[in-house]
């Protein structure tokens, strides 16, 4: 009953967050935004005391129940030992912990923390790691079905649905996506909780607090036969089962020994007394074979792996005639900072690049860096749409306080840029037409147009950018129609301010 208890529950909370990290509505986001605040790292992050100490006695009471029903990479690893058990049972042996590797994987970790070596974090925090691999490999499909719905509706003069254009935000991240899915999936099938056990800083944090845990899986010698099926079916290989012996830093709390153990020696509760001496060897009889049945497992992985391959279809004409060339992304000195950042050290020593906001964002301006000092952490561009000052979307996801919330009154009086004028790309001045585009979709009024000659009132009218009114939210550099490089662009600033 324990171990359907937990995996009715760990299903239950990584399908939905898995769902709010594909949503790209914000409809999701209001009712299980909690779900991304109380992961670990996140909480730490953000200073969240509350669920910092929520999360340190649950493992001090129960053990590590969060990495088997909270984290959503802990799941995915179950998922794929599951798969890869129905393929061969009783599969795992007791192997001792590699604790120079756990604990200098978490010194690096923390020093990387410290000294600001974001590039380091991102890769291995543990949500962070899942949001990308759902963002860059699931989204596409979840949006693809959606599009799908929605020509569909649309025959049927249903608008229940809205097509959603499907881009790729970034190659670094798909890639890093791939590299990652593909290595947790196979220590995974190979070795049940290896990742969880060996590199993840979260898993050894709460390892080591486990250790004290109240209560715990705990043999009974006298009901024990030593057949050894708790540690064949143990996924973190942390059951020594001649030895009568638990390594409950390493122990998820799955509850599968509890399951599996034939003769009720396994209970999960407080541990009173240390163990006996080792019984004899189990014996033939008692050694239940491996079988062989269905693979399921490269069919998932060829079918995740396909979303890369997913690209909506754009539309490359312009009423038929011209062709629409995309924009190209202006070489910004400073790059632009979400609403709410406040800072750029501050967004940078808090933000896990887990690629929340980036879904969430609907405009489309939101993506992650490439630079390495910054790698896979959002910042603002303005090829596919433009900040508008009424969202304050990416604000309210959030988990790790990189963005503060923010009221739209703040949002629309923060300044996280400025605007810049290219003379040399203006279509007033190469195609000596008007325009005015930029002044027309302004919505601070930062934009004034002026005759470009000013000895002749009734010459071609530029624009000129009054910067302390400028809010940055790239609606000049958006709608411009100069192409492929826009007239104005939007240069970041190192820390937000209010106008």
């Amino acid at each position: 009953m324990l171990k359907n208890i937990r995996r009715t529950l760990a299903i239950l909370f990584a399908g939905l967050l898995t769902l709010m990290l594909l949503d790209f509505t914000g409809t999701l986001h209001a009712w299980l935004g909690w779900m991304a605040k109380v992961q670990f790292l996140p909480a730490v992050l953000a200073l969240n005391v509350g669920v910092i100490v929520f999360l340190v006695l649950l493992t001090l009471i129960f053990g590590r129940v969060y990495c088997s029903v909270i984290c959503p990479l802990g799941v995915f690893q179950d998922l794929v030992s599951w798969l890869a058990g129905k393929r061969k049972k009783n599969r795992f042996r007791h192997s001792k912990a590699i604790n120079w590797l756990r604990y200098g994987m978490l010194a690096l970790f923390v020093v990387a923390i410290v000294a600001g070596i974001n590039s380091f974090v991102v890769l291995f925090a543990p949500y962070s790691a899942y949001g990308r691999m759902v963002s860059a490999l699931l989204q596409p499909i979840y949006i693809g079905i959606n599009n799908l719905l929605a020509q569909l509706a649309e025959r049927m003069d249903s608008y229940a649905f809205y097509t959603f254009d499907v881009w790729m935000k970034s190659l670094p991240v798909l890639i890093v996506a791939i590299a990652t899915f593909i290595v947790v999936a196979v220590l995974a099938w190979r070795g049940g909780r290896t990742w969880c056990n060996t590199i993840c800083p979260v898993g050894t944090v709460l390892g080591f607090l486990s250790r004290f845990s109240w209560l715990k899986p705990v043999i009974d010698t006298d009901k024990c036969n030593g057949c050894g099926l708790c540690e064949r079916n143990c996924k973190a290989s942390c059951i020594n089962s001649r030895e009568h012996a638990i390594d409950y830093s390493r122990c998820v709390a799955c509850m599968d020994c509890i399951d599996k153990c034939k003769r009720g020696a396994i209970k999960y509760a407080r541990r009173t007394e240390s163990p006996s001496k080792p019984m004899a060897a189990p014996s033939a009889s008692d050694v239940h074979p491996s079988d062989n049945s269905r693979r399921a497992f490269l069919a998932t992985a060829a079918a995740v792996a396909a979303t890369a391959a997913l690209k909506a279809e754009e539309k490359k004409v312009d009423g038929g005639l011209a062709e629409i060339l995309d924009k190209k992304v202006p070489e910004r000195q400073t790059p632009i900072l979400p609403p709410g950042a406040l800072t750029a050290k501050h967004f940078a020593q808090h933000c896990t690049a887990c690629q929340l906001c980036v879904s969430a964002c609907p405009n489309g301006v939101l993506r992650p860096a490439t630079s390495l000092d910054r790698f896979m952490q959002p910042e603002l561009s303005y090829e596919r749409g433009y900040c508008r000052p009424e969202c304050t979307r990416c604000s309210e996801v959030c988990p790790a306080g990189a963005i503060q919330p923010i009221t739209r009154e703040e949002k629309s009086s923060t300044q996280v840029g400025h605007a810049v004028w290219i003379r040399k790309n203006c279509i007033v001045l190469t195609d000596d037409v008007n325009c005015g585009n930029c002044q027309r979709h302004c919505p601070t009024g930062a934009i004034q147009m002026v005759p470009s000659d000013e000895s002749n009132p009734r010459s071609r009218r530029i624009p000129v950018i009054d910067v302390e009114r400028c809010i940055g939210c790239g609606a000049c550099e958006n709608l411009c129609p100069a192409r492929p490089y826009s007239a104005i662009y939007v240069e970041g600033h190192l820390a937000t301010k209010t106008i």
